[in-house]
Formats: structure tokens, sequence, C-alpha cells
């Protein structure tokens, strides 16, 4: 970890940017924000810390405009303010940029750039957008490529395109909602360079993420919330992770090495029970994504993925679920060929699947959360018996596997869209294990969760190793692999570069080998 390169001091005399006082929003049956303070200053990043339902995000929606508070005020440069939409916020000068990004994909940089945009040229020919682009990144020392379409960018590069666009708009409160979840090292480095940047002109950001060791590295102050409370604001030199861990959940967070196996755990299996030879794999738009992929998953252990996001990290995933073809080679299960097997014959054959993209791929997110709880396990009993389905028994499950996640839920029948981000990743992960019997794929299982919740995901895990059921683990968290593989492969562009035992794992080489190298070779890898 990188120590802050400063002590921060709040200028004497200056007004903040921001300023949210005894904020409150309440919903049916939760308490999302209550009496709740906080100050930007100009000059400052901001960090904005919590648990999974803490009320980061309503909080930073009634800042910009997509709820309206039920208490409390807004002040922005000393006047009280109403925002009842976010394009009024970004009038008054406070943008946002959402984990989940959003872009047009068919347009170009440029376009998305300028698209709805009062101050776009009426009749601007596509050079001139392309030209104007170029100033605005060169102003803004975020590079980007203006006739580029969004569909030929690197995640990273999409997400430049983002802060572009709401930078452009004048904003001079920029809101980041786990930035560099999606981003390489050396991208999050130039992330961190651009934002001191526009701070160093007396802007402000609000830095959104649960990663301690880089909030500790680029944030001058820390504001945690807990319970939907605030439970304080600490100026970052002053902070550990252990501290800043135990203000978040209220209790200390102990992270112990996770591979040892205690007596009476499964062994590892002598022979694989998953098994791709030569699996090659199309994307969405019909290209190879996975070239030739061999892989052996044994009982009782976990295989991580390590890699950069964007990879084939996701067609992975998804064949060795069932949830997309293979377009060449075998996948085998217990030994095995399986050929025109889909997501169901897999869910019969005791292989769970935590997806990347856990609201469209895990959950039917209109539908209640009764529904999605029991969704895999809806034909049989006790939810439905001899045919008939059984409301109650449905309901009793449901409240089963909310209560073993640990997730509070007032009301089973609401939609499920309506928990936040970290309650769906637990109840998803919870279902999944119940049947994943031989196999789990787990894909970022801890991503966008708090310190204590992704300590309690990854304890489920290996309880599920050690009672014998083997577990791919795709992870950008190299930490987390460690912390947990028996071995690791690494994936670039859609090709494996090789698989370490974790017992001899070098980690120059994998970070060699995730850039598409090996020891040795000047140039990428493409075998």
């Amino acid at each position: 970890m990188t120590e802050p390169s400063h002590r921060y001091v709040v200028p004497t005399g200056a007004a903040p940017l921001v300023q949210l006082k005894g904020i409150a929003k309440y919903f049916p049956g939760v308490i999302a924000n209550q009496d709740v303070d906080l100050e930007v200053m100009p000059g400052e990043i901001h960090a904005l810390l919590g648990e999974n339902g803490a009320g980061k995000s309503t909080l930073m929606n009634i800042l910009t405009g997509i709820y309206q508070p039920d208490a409390g005020e807004i002040i922005i440069d000393g006047y009280a303010c109403q925002f009842a939409s976010p394009v009024q916020a970004i009038a008054a000068g406070i943008g946002m940029v959402h984990q989940h990004f959003k872009l047009v994909n068919a347009f170009t940089v440029a376009e998305n750039i300028h698209l709805g945009w009062s101050e776009t040229p009426r009749r601007a020919s596509a050079p001139a957008l392309e030209e104007r682009t170029a100033a605005l990144a060169q102003k803004f020392n975020l590079q980007v490529k203006p006739s580029a379409r969004i569909t030929e960018l690197s995640t990273g590069e999409q997400q430049r395109v983002e802060i572009l666009r709401v930078l452009a708009r004048k904003a001079r409160v920029l809101i980041l909602d786990e930035p560099t979840a999606v981003l390489t090292p050396a991208e999050a480095r130039e992330l961190f360079k651009a934002l001191r940047d526009f701070v160093s002109t007396g802007n402000a950001v609000i830095f959104i993420s649960h990663k301690l060791d880089e909030v500790l590295e680029i944030s001058d102050r820390i504001t945690i919330l807990r319970g939907g409370r605030k439970a304080g604001t600490e100026l970052a030199a002053d902070c550990t992770p252990a501290k800043l861990a135990r203000l978040m959940v209220g209790r200390d967070i102990v992270l112990a090495d996770m591979r040892a196996r205690p007596p009476g755990a499964a062994a590892v299996s002598s022979s694989p029970v998953l098994r791709l030879r030569d699996v090659s794999v199309l994307n969405d738009n019909g290209h190879t994504a996975l070239h030739g992929i061999s892989l052996d998953v044994r009982a009782g252990e976990i295989l991580g993925i390590a890699g950069v996001a964007g990879n084939g990290q996701r067609e992975l995933s998804q064949v060795l679920t069932g949830t997309r073809p293979a377009a060449t080679g075998v996948i085998e299960i217990d030994g095995h060929a399986i050929a025109h097997a889909n997501a169901a014959d897999f869910v019969r054959r005791g292989i769970g699947h935590i997806p990347e993209d856990r609201l469209h791929s895990g959950l039917a997110p209109g539908l209640s959360i009764t529904a999605n709880a029991v969704m895999r396990e809806y034909a049989k009993p006790p939810v439905t018996i001899a045919g008939i389905f059984r409301p109650r028994a449905a309901k009793a499950l449901a409240r089963q596997i909310a209560s073993v996640a640990d997730v509070a839920i007032p009301d089973f029948a609401m939609p499920i869209r309506n928990l936040s981000g970290g309650n769906q990743q637990r109840l998803v992960a919870r279902r999944e294990m119940r049947i994943a019997s031989k196999i789990l794929v787990a894909a970022y299982p801890s991503r966008g969760l708090d310190v204590g919740a992704i300590n309690t995901m990854l304890r489920y895990i290996v309880d599920l190793r050690n009672a014998g059921a083997g577990i791919v683990l795709i992870s950008e968290e190299l930490e987390e692999l460690l912390n947990l593989s028996d071995r690791i492969a690494v994936l670039y562009e859609g090709r494996i570069m090789g698989v370490l035992d974790n017992d001899r794992v070098d980690i120059d080489e994998i970070g060699l080998m995730m850039g598409g190298r090996l020891r040795g070779e000047k140039g990428a890898a493409h075998g």
C-alpha cells in the first residue's frame, strides 16, 4: 500500500463545495439514510466507505438528483439546492460516473461525449466532434480515441470516456463508484493521477470503493457510513485498513489464510470432475473469445483464474456452466463427454454458478425475492410436490437461504432489484452453493462487497471446498486468488498462458502472464 503523499489540512476559511446536512431517506421497512452530514472541500478527494446496504449509493443518488431526501438539505457553494433530476445536479456542477457504464456501444467516443449535451454544435461533422473531444481529453489529461467505437475499447478506456463526459459538462464535484473494479493496476495509477490533477484546480472528488488500501492511497479524508448513519470522518493519514474495517462493520475483521485445510476436509481428487479439452468459444458478436482452452478441475480444490477483466472470463464461466456452448473441443463431467447440454443439465449434475453480472445473469430483477431465491429448486420438493407449487414452502426456503446468507429482508414479496448489490450477491451465492455438489464456478464473487462481507463470502467458498466440491474462482484480485487457490491459471486474450501451483507461485511471473508475456519473452504471447 502507498501511504498518502501528504497530510491533508482543511483549508482555513474555505467554504465546502458540497454540504449535506441531516439527510434522511426511507424505503418501506428500511432506513437507508438517517441524519447524515457530509462536507466536501475544494481540492479534496473524499472517500465514502461502508458495508453493503450502509447507505452510500442512496446518499449519492440524493446528491445527484436521482432520489429526493425525506429530510435534510443539500448546500452547494453555500446555497441550499434541490435537484429534481440528474440534469439539474450536473448544471450545479455535480457529476457521477456509475459502476455500470451508460455509454452507447454503437457510437464513437466523440458521439458519446456530445450526446445530449447542450453545448454540442447543431450541425457538427464527425471530424469536428472528434477534434472537440481531443481538445477536452488534453484539457483533462484523459487519453481517449475520439474516432473509436465503444465496442472497440477496453473497460478502462470506456471508463475514461464516462469521466470525460461528466467533466466536459463542467462538473466541479466528480463522484466515482468503485472506479478501479475494472482497471489494471497501471490503469488505476493513471486514473489516480488524473484525479489529483482535477482537484488541484479547486475541484473535488467523492471516491466510493471497498478497496481499503487504495482508499488510503488516493483520499484526503474518509467518511464512513454504518447502518445508514455516519460513523465518522477521518483523515486518511490517521487511518489503517484495520481501523477503517472496524469503523465500517463495528468489530475487528481478522483475515486468515484460507488455504489451510482443517481436519476432516475432503482431499483433492486424483482425477478431474470437470475437464475442458481444446475448447473454443464464440462471444455474442460471433468472434472467438476462448482459443483452445484446456483445464482440469478436481474435487476438493480451488482453481483460481487470474487475468485483467475482459480477457474471456465471462465466456469461460458460461461454458463451464452450460450457459454458452463450446464451438469446438470437448467438455467432460466425471469422465463423460457432454454434448448439446444446457444450463439445466449442468445444474442437475451438481454445478452451480455465481455469474459476473448478478443482476441480469443471476437474477430476474422484477420478480420477488422468494422467486429468485428458490428458482434453482423450483421444481423440487419441498417447493413443488407432485407437480403442485407450494408458495408457503417456497417462502420458507427463501427465508432459510436469506438467513444463512445473513441478509435481512423486510418483505420477501418485493422485487429483488430493491436489495443492495451486496445483498443480491450473497443471496445468489448461497442459492448456487446449495446445488453445487460437484463444482461451483464463482466469477468475481467478492466484487462490490465490503470487507466484512468479502470475508464471509470467501469463507462460504472454502467451506464448500472442504466439503469436497471443486471451485473455479475467477477474480481480478490477485491477493484473493493467492489466499484461496491451490492452483492459478492465467487468462489473457482468451488463452491460458499457464497454470501455476500456488506453493511455487511467482508474483512477477503472474503479472507478466496477465499482460500476455512469458518470462524471457519481449512481445505479447499469442500461442
